[in-house]
């Protein structure tokens, strides 16, 4: 009883508290830092993720997509940290600036322009600011920009540190001055081997000064040990006067480039010559861009900032052109070792494909290029066509730790890539696409369940031994979501076979026919042949109505609804099945309960002080993009009612939460449409 009464004073006050606060719907400020309790926010640029610390001019973490190695848990391939390219220090008239020295420490997340702004006071001597950008337009470049008023005459000494992870060895440091008529190059550069020697990482920055050239501050190297060096400056600055300078730096592995070192400089160099003001610029009109693509909620404000900021994050971990795919935590840490799940198919994949189709094309390319590695991977396990790993990496080979049953048994893994490329297809409309990259998935994923299947007869062409997408339910038999996305797999790889002018394999049709999808004695679709009423971890038969689509009759999907609802435990599962609820209610009409679901999906995962998202309910392992997924779902193709087709993306009718007025969504598609719901 208290649980209920604590869900309906969740629905009912917080809106009320939101728009008493004045909320702002791009900005998440954090005003009170408390490093015993603080779970940073990262900025992104799809490629390199800078993530916040509650240390002045200190950034916890710089991660690079792309760049795995064999090293700590699993004895499977990692993500790597990259070189700390943003760490700096400041010392005002000889004192350093730490937490203790810095007063009224401020920090604020600014979504629309993708940056984190750090600001303190310093006694009565100067009040300091610094803003960090992933910059959008360049992939592999950072930029931290710095601001100092004096209140007295102050000295200011200020430092560029330069340091590698623990994971990485045979650090090399490197310093040099490229000196021009026109300007002056300092370059702090340092380069590493992968902890098998695999990769070359390497990471270089310099100073961009506000100074006319010839008049910018002296430069000075300090080699500390081999894992950090530095470059400093020193200046006076007058009681009144605003000093302002900025740290350019790139990073790149020779799993980008084949000259990752020269790369690194290069790339530095350009990004000082362009200056701080066309960085920033271009930067600030790339996100413009991708905000092109928005929802917005009226009468709701905190949710509205909430789903800016899951939707922000899914920008930020994305990228168009890159043939990469994120991870659960996307570019916020090292969770889950940088792999790639059905996360990123099932739950991030739709939001981003409805409002950015450019960027969801380098996520299928992503699988498209390591199709011929499921090939072999299906051979392996004694199957035909293509079987997609669980969890992927840089080869596309499987890269589950071998303790996780899910690496040999989630098969599903398998529809879910071709669901993708189908959906890709279905909002594009791109014919091309499906010929050269489409329909060799498709095909190879189909011709996959038509091998693991076995054959018991009509009826009963039955998937057994495997992990369901409910994964306490380990080596099962007739799992709902792995038999219905299969079936899903094979229809959909005979409609592109059709559209292609292809004559398509009649046993696709058959297998699929012949499927089963169970039911217990009262009419619920059966989760499992041996499934009796236990808890479950994540949704699973109710995604056979979403966005399986096998199961359609109101009714049913009611029926499922309230029967599974009530084994999902209060804590330990993640958020995206909270979200499955929200949408299908939202799509039945129940206003009520698609509105406690929404709330009960994300709410209770937010860590401070930005609200971050994590895996699930007081969870500390922020950020969990994936739920952010799942939840944009719910609004967009919940309550927004957005619904992928064969002939394109339609809307079919759906109601708000109690206290929303109305949601707008706009840039939807190929065509940029705009979609509202009142």
């Amino acid at each position: 009883m208290k649980k209920l009464i604590l869900a309906f004073l969740i629905l009912v006050i917080s809106p009320v508290y939101a728009s008493s606060q004045s909320i702002d719907p791009w900005k998440i400020k954090a005003d009170k830092i408390d490093p015993s309790n603080y779970y940073g926010v990262t900025v992104a640029n799809g490629m390199i993720g800078i993530v916040s610390s509650p240390e002045p001019f200190k950034v916890k973490d710089v991660v690079l997509a792309g760049a795995y190695d064999l090293y700590g848990r699993g004895r499977v391939s990692n993500f790597l940290r990259s070189f700390n390219l943003l760490n700096m220090y400041l010392e005002i008239d000889g004192r350093r600036i730490d937490a203790k020295a810095a007063s009224n420490f401020q920090q604020e997340l600014d979504m629309l322009h993708a940056s984190v702004t750090c600001r303190f006071d310093y006694s009565d001597r100067a009040s300091v600011s610094y803003t960090y950008y992933s910059l959008r337009h360049l992939p592999f470049t950072v930029l931290m920009d710095v601001s100092i008023t004096a209140k007295k005459d102050i000295d200011i000494t200020s430092a560029s540190v330069m340091e590698a992870p623990d994971a990485l060895k045979d650090v090399q440091n490197y310093y040099n001055e490229i000196d021009r008529p026109h300007v002056v190059i300092s370059l702090l550069t340092s380069s590493a081997k992968s902890p098998t020697g695999k990769l070359l990482m390497c990471a270089s920055n310099t100073f961009l000064f506000s100074e006319p050239h010839g008049q910018e501050p002296r430069v000075i190297h300090e080699m500390w040990d081999n894992n950090m060096h530095l470059m400093k400056f020193s200046r006076k600055i007058k009681a009144g006067e605003t000093y302002r300078f900025s740290i350019a730096g790139s990073s790149i592995t020779s799993a980008h480039h084949d000259d990752p070192l020269n790369e690194a400089e290069r790339l530095t160099i350009y990004a000082k010559l362009e200056g701080r003001d066309r960085l920033i610029n271009f930067h600030t009109k790339a996100w413009e861009n991708l905000w092109k693509s928005d929802i917005t909620i009226e009468g709701d404000d905190q949710s509205q900032q909430d789903i800016h900021s899951m939707l922000y994050h899914l920008y930020s971990f994305t990228r168009e052109g890159t043939a990469l795919s994120p991870s659960p935590m996307g570019l916020s840490g090292l969770g889950y070792n940088g792999h790639v799940f059905w996360d990123a198919e099932l739950w991030m994949f739709p939001a981003v494909l409805v409002l950015h189709p450019e960027i969801a094309k380098s996520m299928v390319e992503y699988r498209y290029q390591r199709l011929e590695a499921a090939r072999k991977n299906a051979f392996a396990n004694g199957f035909k066509g293509a079987m997609f790993p669980w969890e992927s990496a840089e080869t596309g080979v499987e890269e589950t730790p071998v303790w996780a049953l899910s690496g040999p048994f989630e098969h599903h893994i398998t529809a879910d890539v071709a669901m993708a490329a189908w959906s890709y297809y279905c909002v594009t409309q791109d014919k091309n696409w499906l010929r050269d990259r489409g329909w060799p998935i498709l095909s190879a994923t189909a011709d996959f369940w038509a091998s693991r299947v076995e054959r018991n007869g009509p009826g009963k062409y039955e998937i057994k031994n495997v992990v369901a997408a409910d994964e306490w339910a380990e080596n099962v038999d007739n799992n709902a979501f792995t038999n219905a996305a299969a079936k899903s797999n094979l229809q959909d790889a005979t409609e592109a076979a059709k559209i292609l002018g292809i004559v398509p394999n009649p046993d696709w049709a058959d297998v699929a026919n012949n499927i089963p999808i169970l039911k217990l004695d009262n009419g619920v679709t059966s989760e499992h042949a041996a499934y009796h009423g236990e808890k479950i971890k994540q949704a699973d038969v109710n995604l056979l109505a979403y966005p399986l689509k096998q199961i359609t009759d109101p009714a049913q999907v009611k029926k499922d609804l309230e029967y599974y609802e009530t084994r999902i435990p209060d804590e330990g599962t993640p958020a995206m099945t909270q979200a499955i609820f929200t949408l299908l209610y939202a799509r039945l009409g129940d206003k009520e309960k698609a509105g406690r679901w929404f709330k009960d999906a994300y709410v209770s995962n937010l860590n401070p002080p930005f609200r971050v998202l994590a895996e699930t309910k007081g969870g500390t392992n922020p950020y969990f993009s994936t739920g952010a997924g799942g939840i944009l779902q719910s609004v967009l193709m919940g309550f927004g009612g957005l619904d992928i087709t064969p002939k394109g993306i339609i809307q079919v009718k759906s109601v708000l939460p109690p206290q929303w007025k109305s949601l707008t969504i706009k840039g939807v598609g190929v065509d940029k449409k705009t979609f509202i719901v009142k």
